[in-house]
């Protein structure tokens, strides 16, 4: 039997098993189609304290997941921003809630206009490996918040955490709010063939491609949380060091698996020698060693790691200049999954390097001699999900925004952007479809249905037939 005739065959087997889970939920809600406030904030609740109460089983395996994950990382990515937002929205919850008055033409007063936002029913979430607690935990609390019943199938990549996921969501919600289906890509290729009211896919473009396609058949409207490759630039007149400090913080927390880290620096050519030696400087202060440093995340496996690896030989074998950042000089090959993180000097476009999301402690630097030619190189290149740009000068800066199109941007740091729970997260183009966080992302998971009330007393009457004179007399008024 071929492989695709076994993917087949495993798929046809996961498939009942998926349509079962989504039937009950979709029953669910068409028994209870719009919870109240109460029942959302409930829920809401309980995510909130099932994060808390076992923030330490989520992070250790996570940990196991990994080979190593620092705690801390966890802690600062994973748990506190998941209780931070669920905070935020169980405070706006009510007033997104209420119905929004819009302003009726004048030609149809005295009818009245609003939105009523209505839940969707049933939404699914395929979640990362990277992020594997927040980035569930994330949509699930949005799509909750806006009353719908959630399907998750979680990555297969990160197996201990896919599978606490699924026996803390089951114990706090029941099957019929909550639903988690764990397993490899057949049943996910079941999964996004179900008749969802919403999907939202965070992962690699390629794979954003096939879930939107699978999508289609069923014209469920998606979001798509895709990557990229996010550039920062720093203006000559920045102190390298202060970018440097900033730039390491987002490039290595989860070792650069990180949807949002620094993918490559546009730096100044009289800068660039000076911004290799601080980041050369700010990696060891951070990090003493690597090997057993446990704030020092691993790749998430061998597959992955050797990836990143042969990002590198083949940007070497091109003519790039490694420059490995190793403190203590220790070695890698003890099969622990840790890397030393590397920057690249002189690469070149032809680099796989340059080509692909690089999701690992490597960094490209590119110079560029005006800021112009930085824009320009960043514009033609497939908009990222992230742009980072270091200046004091405030319309510089505004610059800089206006002529860039990227999915989110932070001015003088890196990463903020998602951290900041009242913006919008989401990519455009090729890095994205769609938003969630803030109150776009009670949207997102919302139907805005519009409502008019006509009035007892009005002119409807006017704009009907039979047409004669009286019309066009109206007509041309209303034109004037």
């Amino acid at each position: 039997m071929s492989q695709s005739a076994q993917e087949a065959n495993v798929e046809s087997i996961a498939a009942p098993k998926v349509q079962a889970a989504f039937d009950r939920l979709e029953a669910a809600y068409r028994r209870d189609p719009v919870p109240s406030l109460r029942a959302r904030l409930e829920s809401l609740r309980k995510l909130k304290q099932l994060t808390k109460d076992n923030a330490e089983a989520i992070s250790e395996a996570i940990r196991q997941d990994f080979g190593h994950r620092s705690r801390h990382d966890t802690a600062l990515a994973e748990i506190f921003p998941i209780v931070q937002l669920v905070t935020y929205i169980e405070k706006n919850l009510k007033g997104w809630m209420k119905p929004e008055r819009r302003p009726m033409p004048a030609t149809f007063l005295p009818a009245s206009a609003k939105i009523i936002r209505q839940p969707l029913g049933v939404v699914g979430i395929v979640s990362p490996w990277n992020y594997p607690y927040n980035l569930t935990a994330g949509p699930l609390a949005y799509a909750l918040a806006a009353g719908n019943r959630v399907f998750i199938k979680p990555s297969e990549l990160t197996p201990r955490t896919s599978a606490l996921m699924n026996a803390l969501f089951t114990e706090a919600f029941g099957p019929d709010l909550v639903a988690v289906v764990e397993g490899g890509p057949e049943v996910a290729a079941a999964f996004t063939r179900l008749p969802f009211d919403h999907l939202i896919f965070t992962g690699s473009t390629n794979v954003g491609r096939h879930v939107m396609r699978a999508a289609a058949e069923n014209l469920t409207p998606v979001t798509l949380e895709l990557g990229g490759k996010s550039p920062v630039i720093v203006h000559e007149s920045f102190p390298v060091e202060k970018a440097a400090n900033r730039i390491v913080f987002g490039k290595l927390i989860n070792a650069g698996q990180t949807c949002i880290a620094p993918d490559y620096v546009l730096v100044h050519e009289s800068k660039r020698d000076a911004l290799v030696d601080a980041i050369a400087s700010e990696i060891p202060q951070r990090f003493p060693s690597l090997a057993a440093n446990p704030d020092y995340t691993a790749i998430v496996n061998d597959r992955h790691r050797e990836r990143v690896l042969s990002l590198v030989r083949d940007a070497e074998q091109k003519g790039a200049r490694k420059i490995e950042i190793n403190p203590a000089a220790e070695s890698f090959d003890n099969g622990a999954g840790k890397m030393a993180p590397v920057l690249l000097l002189d690469v070149r476009d032809d680099m796989k390097v340059m080509q692909e999301e690089i999701f690992g402690p490597v960094l490209p630097i590119v110079t560029y001699r005006t800021l112009d030619e930085a824009i320009e190189y960043v514009n033609a290149r497939p908009r990222p999900l992230a742009l980072y740009y270091f200046d004091y000068d405030a319309s510089r800066a505004d610059e800089v925004l206006e002529r860039t199109v990227s999915g989110g941007a932070v001015v003088n740091d890196t990463l903020l952007q998602f951290a900041a729970e009242t913006l919008p997260f989401g990519g455009v183009g090729p890095s994205g479809l769609g938003a969630y966080h803030g109150p776009e992302g009670f949207d997102t998971f919302s139907h805005k249905k519009a409502v008019v009330k006509q009035a007892k007393l009005n002119a409807a009457g006017l704009l009907s037939p039979p047409y004669g004179e009286r019309i066009d007399k109206l007509l041309k008024l209303l034109m004037r």
